[in-house]
């Protein structure tokens, strides 16, 4: 018991360092520039013009091709490794404020985002390494491959089902203005909370929208054995750009995602960290 203890305290004191917690908010700002870049390459798929790959991995290559990019691309890594870090100490010791099911929850939700914040530290890693080649293609490849094993068709399809239910609770989370309870909004005036609300709405209801597509077609691509399908957020920005009124439908997606871009730098100075 005692051991579990010393463990929890220890946590306790990595989770409020300030170097930390400086971090983690330079990763909001990292965080927030993707997304923005994501946004751009969106609207260039609406329009149809060719882009790099329409999600965040394309987003960090263009930046890395931008003078200096390359640095900034470590700052951004660093930046969301130090998010992960503070998510991770947070899903094994955190939300203390909360209690029962409750905290369980914020817990769970906590240990997502430290996978999300380590799978793009990992990514803008590989873009500065000049590793990462385009990861559309990578995915319909994995997923490929994935299919020819024995149940690999299961493993994809329930993958592609956890991606679209991620999607969904995105919109839900959104909706129901849930990320309020983690921003300091007793120290915003009335405009600030409000346009923080309202990007805050429209960030997560165009993200999780996107990745329910993009969940979607991983279970097409499963059902009907079609790798190419299965191309991620990328597959389903040209998806819905293909759709009756998809270049509107994608364009106010880009807008969202933009302003979630924009919500990230107000949560790099009003988040609870």
């Amino acid at each position: 018991m005692s051991l579990t203890r010393n463990a929890e305290a220890t946590a306790s004191r990595t989770a409020n360092s300030r170097w930390l917690e400086l971090l983690a908010r330079v990763g909001f700002i990292g965080y927030g520039i993707v997304h923005l870049l994501f946004a751009w390459l969106a609207l260039q798929i609406a329009f149809g013009k060719p882009s790099d790959d329409g999600d965040q991995s394309g987003a960090l290559r263009t930046i890395a091709a931008q003078p200096l990019g390359k640095f900034l691309v470590v700052t951004i890594a660093v930046g969301l490794l130090a998010m992960a870090i503070w998510q991770g100490l947070e899903a094994a010791v955190g939300h203390r404020a909360e209690r029962g099911k409750e905290r369980v929850m914020e817990r769970v939700a906590s240990a997502g985002r430290t996978l999300v914040y380590l799978y793009f530290a990992w990514t803008a890693f590989k873009v500065f390494k000049d590793a990462s080649s385009n990861s559309a293609d990578q995915q319909e490849a994995l997923t490929g491959k994935a299919m020819e094993s024995s149940g690999g068709r299961w493993l994809v399809g329930l993958v592609g089902l956890g991606l679209a239910a991620i999607g969904v609770g995105l919109v839900i989370y959104g909706l129901i203005k849930r990320f309020e309870k983690h921003l300091k909004t007793g120290e915003m005036n009335a405009k600030t909370r409000q346009l923080t609300r309202r990007l805050g709405m429209a960030g997560y209801i165009s993200k999780g929208t996107a990745y329910a597509i993009s969940g979607l077609l991983i279970i097409v691509a499963a059902v009907n054995y079609d790798p190419e399908k299965a191309r991620g957020l990328d597959a389903a920005l040209h998806t819905l750009r293909e759709q009756a009124y998809g270049q509107l439908l994608l364009i106010l997606v880009a807008l969202g995602i933009a302003a979630f871009g924009v919500f990230c730098f107000l949560q790099s100075r009003y988040r609870k960290v």
